[in-house]
């Protein structure tokens, strides 16, 4: 097939799916054309099989602010037309489903260009639910050829908020690839972020204050005050980043802080932690705590949306009420202290991520969901 993919190309979960999907379907002999505002954070290699094309905008002093929607709009009709795109697959409802309409409706009636649209979670409980976006988030979605969802959590979320009956929505997952994402031995990046051989706890996150990064800070400071002499490492960066840093310069624990920032190498800081936290306010999913997990990294995590989907509490992590610092400090202090105990939980948390969320079991769902809707 030939297929168009769009994502934000940030470092969101919805532009990493989007662009791990699309490399796992050139792997399969399909080819894709992402078309996007940038190049995204996940494609760091361009092929036969795996092509950009750039949304150029018009500078154009009436407008305030550049009518992004449209750019990407004709871009999409134009990459269909001179691709033969099959379908466009779009990810994030607001505005790439509504562009993608558009652009669809624009090549008729010369040829078909199925739209399916992929809710990843704050298209839906944040954005799409505001009253000024509502309107056109239900028009997008209720227009699109067809629609998934990456948690039975955000089905039920989007036929709540949305009024559509069961069948508009289908649950397809987030994934992992287990020989990507896998435990690697990396003692150079172990000692420089844990010099006596401490253990370490990680965040990963783009930083903003849904994800509770400061909670990070406030937990290692109640682990090292349980006498666990545990070091923090913070990857990624947002509107937070400078909160989590002065919190931890209040709390005196600053010097065991690692704020790392952006790398595009996230499966080597999770190979050398012994603990995820993700105390989200909100989580579609937990794609940080799937790809942890296929480390063997137990997972400390708000009780929260989809989350209770991928973490077993008490099999693979531990889950906690949000903003229950305490309880998650306990759990993650147990945890480092009793290393057996650790790694048993580890192992188990791969068999599950594997066992559930594989690419192998998760890509033939997209591509099953592709023949359905061009058949349809």
């Amino acid at each position: 097939m030939n297929i168009g993919i769009t994502v934000y190309p940030t470092y969101g979960g919805s532009g990493i799916v989007g662009s791990e999907l699309g490399k796992e379907l050139a792997a399969r002999g399909h080819t894709v054309h992402f078309i996007s505002s940038a190049l995204p954070t996940r494609l760091t290699q361009l092929s036969e099989r795996v092509r950009f094309h750039e949304v150029e905008m018009m500078s154009y002093p009436l407008f305030e602010h550049q009518p992004y929607t449209l750019a990407l709009a004709t871009k999409m009709a134009t990459v269909a037309e001179n691709e033969n795109l099959d379908l466009l697959h779009v990810h994030y409802a607001i505005p790439h489903s509504i562009s993608a309409i558009l652009a669809r409706e624009s090549l008729k009636p010369n040829r078909r260009l199925p739209v399916i649209t992929t809710l990843h979670g704050t298209d839906i409980t944040l954005v799409g639910s505001d009253r000024s976006y509502l309107p056109v988030t239900r028009y997008g979605i209720a227009q699109s050829d067809g629609v998934t969802a990456i948690s039975h959590y955000l089905k039920r979320a989007t036929e709540e908020t949305f009024g559509f009956d069961e069948s508009r929505v289908v649950v397809i997952p987030n994934f992992v690839c287990g020989t990507e994402y896998r435990r690697r031995e990396l003692p150079d990046l172990r000692a420089q972020l844990a010099p006596a051989n401490e253990p370490l706890l990680a965040h990963v996150s783009n930083f903003r204050p849904v994800k509770r990064p400061v909670d990070c800070v406030e937990i290692l400071a109640r682990v090292r005050k349980q006498g666990v002499n545990a070091r923090l490492v913070m990857v990624g960066d947002g509107s937070e980043r400078g909160r989590a840093e002065h919190r931890a310069r209040c709390l005196g624990v600053e010097e065991y802080c690692s704020f790392v920032g952006k790398q595009p190498e996230i499966v080597n800081y999770l190979s050398v932690a012994d603990v995820l936290l993700l105390p989200s306010e909100q989580e579609s999913f937990g794609l940080a705590a799937l790809e942890a997990m296929a480390c063997e990294v137990p997972v400390v995590a708000s009780r929260v949306g989809g989350v209770p989907e991928v973490v077993t509490d008490g099999e693979t992590g531990r889950l906690a009420a949000v903003g229950d610092v305490d309880k998650m400090a306990d759990d993650a202090a147990r945890l480092l202290a009793d290393e057996e105990a650790r790694r048993a939980m580890g192992r188990r948390a791969r068999e599950s991520a594997l066992a559930r969320y594989s690419t192998d079991l998760v890509i033939p769902q997209y591509l099953k969901f592709y023949e359905q809707v061009l058949a349809a």
